[in-house]
């Protein structure tokens, strides 16, 4: 970017940032695949559209993937088995890993799995942990130890990775958690999920928590031990929360394409990735950005709304008069970082979009002459007049077929 156009930008995000935000390096976890299906109005893709997601968090630079809960069953088992092969044949960077219960009987089968395809598989050993479900379920926090001990070494004893899940964790006790995290890293397991299971978390409230859990580690002389920041996003802070979670020192971020998950869902990692990649926190290649939720949307049949930052077909539209005008008078004067940056806040272009200029009761003139001349049609007086009066009798913006009915009407 020139002088000239910092100049035209007063940047309030950059006042006193420091050069990073995060204190050190994080990666990204995705759940699409795992938590995303758990969505009551999600269908559960085929595996081919499976794998065509996987390549995609691949060429977004998602650096680990949940494939699944084996322990779910056999349909769970032979998906997970074929996205863990396709990791292998087609050499991608991309880790995976299986969420289990601390039950055996969950673990074995990704143990089986990792032996069979030839790659190890992190294990994601989770059971709750907060009072409320510790009565709900009649647990005890011996019985607790115990499960997550014996499934967390079984992992570790196969040679996989193991993170230890505690579900509700932004809900449980701080003497509760140690003695879990305690246990959990004496059994093997290399990293912990902080999960806000039930979308509970401020950024308040997950800045105690990971501070918490960083300072307990550091105490314990084990800062090798990882992090992971799992949210929803109940109370629509889920992707702040995440952007929060790397300021705290979380260094694993968990998200889900379109933030589909359970209730109103996860974090999105969409939003995620394209809210860092402006704030100059990560430089992965996102041009396939907006395919990904494409592909999610299809495959899932979970349609995007309108209005969703990025994906949503209204993200770069405008049929505001006042708007359009001062798109096109950047474009005329042929910069297009300008007519990019002029009413939106996301540059459309550094996505694989454009600004769209449409014609409803809310335009001008200006927007009718601009959609013609982009269709290279000549905007006659009489032709700009005539759809410029039938756009300002309607309720809503015109559809394209509508206006070029309005170009050459019937008899004319």
């Amino acid at each position: 970017m020139t002088t000239s156009e910092h100049e035209l930008i007063y940047d309030w995000n950059a006042l006193d940032k420091r050069v990073s935000i995060a204190p050190g390096p994080f990666t990204f976890y995705d759940e699409t695949l795992r938590d995303g299906i758990q969505s009551p109005s999600v269908t559960d893709p085929p595996i081919e559209e499976k794998i065509k997601i996987l390549h995609l968090m691949n060429d977004l630079g998602i650096q680990h993937v949940n494939i699944g809960l084996p322990g779910a069953g056999p349909r769970a088992v032979e998906d997970v088995t074929r996205l863990a092969q396709e990791i292998v044949s087609a050499k991608l960077a991309i880790k995976p890993s299986c969420a289990a219960r601390t039950h055996l009987n969950d673990v074995r089968p990704v143990v089986e799995i990792s032996q069979k395809v030839g790659v190890a598989i992190e294990v994601m050993a989770f059971i709750g942990s907060s009072p409320i479900r510790q009565y709900a379920e009649s647990w005890d926090l011996a019985r607790i130890r115990q499960l997550s001990g014996d499934a967390i070494r079984f992992g570790a004893e196969n040679n996989l990775p193991v993170t230890y899940v505690t579900e509700d964790t932004t809900r449980s006790r701080p003497d509760t958690l140690a003695s879990l995290f305690e246990n959990a890293i004496a059994s093997g397991a290399r990293r912990l999920c902080l999960c806000d299971t039930v979308g509970h978390a401020t950024p308040d409230g997950l800045r105690n928590l990971i501070t918490w859990t960083r300072s307990l580690l550091r105490a314990w002389g084990r800062e090798e031990i990882g992090i992971d920041w799992h949210g929803h996003n109940d109370r629509g802070l889920g992707v702040t929360n995440n952007i929060r979670a790397i300021e705290a020192g979380a260094d694993r971020i968990h998200g889900t394409a379109l933030g589909v998950g359970e209730r109103v869902g996860n974090a999105s990692m969409d939003q995620t990735l394209l809210n860092l990649k402006l704030l100059g926190e990560i430089d992965n290649d996102l041009t396939k950005l907006l395919t990904y939720c494409r592909a999610v949307s299809e495959a899932f049949h979970v349609p995007i709304p309108a209005q969703y930052p990025l994906a949503g077909a209204d993200a770069f539209r405008t049929a505001t008069g006042v708007h359009a005008a001062a798109i096109i008078k950047a474009e005329k004067k042929g910069d297009a970082w300008l007519a990019d940056r002029i009413y939106s806040g996301v540059p459309a272009g550094m996505f694989g979009k454009e600004q769209e200029i449409e014609v409803g009761p809310m335009s001008g003139e200006s927007n009718v002459i601009y959609w013609l001349k982009r269709r290279d049609i000549e905007p006659t007086p009489e032709r700009v007049q005539r759809i410029f009066s039938a756009a300002k009798a309607s309720a809503r913006v015109f559809t394209d077929a509508e206006l070029m009915a309005l170009v050459t009407p019937p008899g004319a």
